[in-house]
């Protein structure tokens, strides 16, 4: 049955059909001809793996992003941003990077960050003499702070699929996270100032105090939803909710940007990005069911333990086939599908269950600025008018940043722990 699962999925992903339609398809095709199973356990096993409380975050989150997008909250966060490092030659590279760990503290989204600060960022980089392609790659890959800096729905995917504390890995995202902000500021820093880039990113920059005093309901944000998931106010679930009325208080009473008829276009776009998000859940979920009766997950461990004698092979090992999965599967799905049958072989090596989680996360985020399926390079080439391909030999720069980032982050696991062994 997993042959016939596998050679499906091959040809129906060679044929450009949509992830979760193609997970549905070929465990339907494995079931009925290849099985004596019941195709009644396909609806059963899709609902049973949407069926879990921490899930219902996922559409909270999509919705408060969209809310503070809509509701001038973006805008005030780049404007902060651009008044700390505007100053620095290349300082509005460095703002897209900034902003997007700001609006990450709460939007839980990559492809959310990508329009709302891709929409205002670009055209302003382009305006101060960026190249596009360039400006479109920065914006692809700092949004990938969106699922490491929480709250983060890949993370919450993890932790449901591998029964992992959530609030957990939470804290543990802050490390990872800005490690790669860091990283890629000083990065576009050193690049502006050896190609000669961002020489006028100082004009219409607004005072820090100013700034301040504009975003400062924004900013309050990000501390009221994360600061109640450390204090143990709320939930990480309930916290989601949370995002969504300050979202609609700030944006509609505070700033007054947010208006009723802006409210419906903004709830359609949320349900259809959740019913998308959930649906590959779900078919993930079936698929995980027909790998894990079948005996695959035991036999992946056996194999795995007898062919990589240490942690750092094994983690070796699975950073590059995550590589490499995840520039062909989408994020949600592989952590799915993947998490479950991983992350027992690597709690047998005695890594952490939680700093393997963020191995998984940040290797597969790669995946979302990487060629050919990377969500965030389709967002921001829609953004900027561009083909992937215009952007490819800009954006080589930006994965080798991150990879290096990725490396520290799987053989120091403290970078990932530390916060978490602090407070519990």
């Amino acid at each position: 049955m997993n042959a016939a699962i596998g050679l499906s999925l091959i040809i129906l992903f060679a044929l450009g059909v949509p992830i979760a339609i193609s997970i549905v398809l070929a465990s339907i095709i494995g079931i009925e001809f290849f099985s004596n199973l019941p195709l009644l356990l396909v609806p059963q096993q899709m609902f049973v793996g949407i069926d879990h409380f921490p899930l219902m975050a996922i559409p909270f989150f999509i919705l408060a992003g969209n809310l503070m997008a809509a509701g001038g909250i973006s805008r005030r966060l780049v404007d902060l941003a651009k008044s700390i490092v505007g100053g620095l030659q290349g300082g509005l590279a460095m703002t897209c990077v900034l902003t997007c760990m700001m609006f990450a503290a709460v939007s839980g989204s990559s492809v959310a960050t990508t329009f709302a600060i891709g929409s205002i960022l670009i055209p302003a980089m382009v305006k101060h003499d960026y190249p596009r392609p360039l400006a479109a790659s920065i914006q692809a890959s700092s949004a990938e702070l969106g699922v490491l800096i929480p709250p983060s729905i890949p993370l919450i995917l993890y932790g449901v699929s591998t029964d992992t504390s959530i609030g957990k890995l939470f804290i543990a995202g802050i490390g990872p996270g800005l490690l790669i902000g860091c990283a890629l500021l000083l990065f576009l820093y050193l690049f502006c100032k050896v190609r000669g880039y961002g020489l006028k990113d100082h004009e219409g920059r607004d005072p820090f105090p100013m700034a301040l005093k504009r975003a400062w309901a924004a900013m309050l944000m990000p501390v009221v939803v994360i600061g109640g998931i450390y204090g143990g106010v709320f939930t990480p679930t309930e916290a989601s909710a949370v995002a969504v009325v300050y979202a609609l208080i700030v944006g509609g009473l505070i700033y007054r940007e947010l208006t009723w008829s802006e409210l419906l276009p903004i709830l359609k776009e949320s349900v259809i990005s959740t019913a998308a998000v959930m649906l590959i859940i779900s078919a993930a979920a079936l698929f995980s069911f027909l790998i894990s009766r079948s005996g695959l997950p035991s036999q992946v461990a056996g194999w795995v333990t007898q062919v990589f004698e240490s942690p750092w092979t094994f983690l070796l090992a699975v950073n590059v086939m995550l590589l490499i999965i995840g520039m062909f599967i989408e994020t949600s799905a592989a952590i799915l599908v993947l998490a479950p049958i991983f992350t027992p072989i690597a709690i047998q090596y005695g890594i952490d269950p939680v700093h393997f989680g963020l191995i998984v996360v940040v290797n597969l985020a790669l995946g979302m600025f990487t060629p050919p399926l990377g969500v965030n390079l389709f967002a921001a080439c829609a953004v900027a008018k561009l083909s992937i391909d215009q952007l490819l030999p800009w954006l080589v720069r930006f994965v080798l940043v991150v990879l290096a980032c990725l490396m520290a982050i799987t053989y120091m696991p403290w970078i990932s722990l530390g916060l978490v062994n602090l407070l519990y």
